[in-house]
């Protein structure tokens, strides 16, 4: 079986596209604001794939290519004065004052990014660990994080799991960017989807 490398999975000129749209934003630019502009930019790439936002490892994967090639573009504009800053809330291109390391080698996430094996093994299971750590790291639900989260999905009161499942789906659909929607209300969808799925498994 042929191997797959992130190189493979974007257009050759992806790089440069990138920087265009970091110069286009000299404050910064969200990574939800990002992954918007190149499905709208890219149309025949993965970011616009439908279907790309319904599953987590779907969007794991997603946002692993994503900041796999922040991290190497990163190495790129490093000899040119410039550094890159990357993070969810804020990725930004600029100007590197003296004195300040070009990258940081030490980096615990460059080097997670950069492992290419971490994107070809994990799976759909490991991505659900890696979220339900993230629940239990942020301790007990609140009532108002589930009232807002069956707000977000139409519901007045619990649903059944098969009816939450239903309208999970539909409500991604709907709210695909292809279809008018947004990355940040499909995420809006699949945050609430995860705080309903995690309080109601203790219920």
């Amino acid at each position: 079986m042929t191997e797959v490398y992130p190189q493979d999975l974007v257009p050759d000129d992806f790089s440069a596209q990138l920087r265009a749209i970091l110069q286009a934003h000299p404050q910064g630019i969200s990574e939800h604001q990002l992954l918007q502009v190149l499905a709208q930019q890219l149309p025949g790439s993965l970011f616009a794939e439908p279907g790309a936002l319904r599953e987590p490892l779907q969007l794991f994967r997603l946002h692993f290519l994503l900041f796999n090639r922040l991290y190497h573009l990163a190495d790129e504009v490093a000899e040119e004065q410039l550094s890159l800053d990357i993070h969810v809330l804020k990725i930004a291109l600029r100007a590197r004052p003296p004195g300040e390391a070009a990258v940081q080698l030490d980096d615990p996430l460059r080097r997670y990014y950069q492992d290419w094996e971490q994107w070809r093994q994990t799976n759909a299971d490991d991505v659900q660990h890696l979220l339900d750590g993230f629940w239990r790291g942020r301790g007990a639900i609140s009532d108002a994080e589930v009232e807002q989260a069956l707000e977000v999905m139409g519901f007045d009161r619990a649903p059944a799991p098969a009816a939450l499942k239903q309208r999970y789906r539909s409500l991604l659909s709907r709210h695909h960017p292809d279809r008018g929607g947004s990355t940040a209300q499909a995420q809006e969808i699949n945050r609430a989807m995860l705080i309903l799925q995690r309080y109601y498994r203790k219920t």
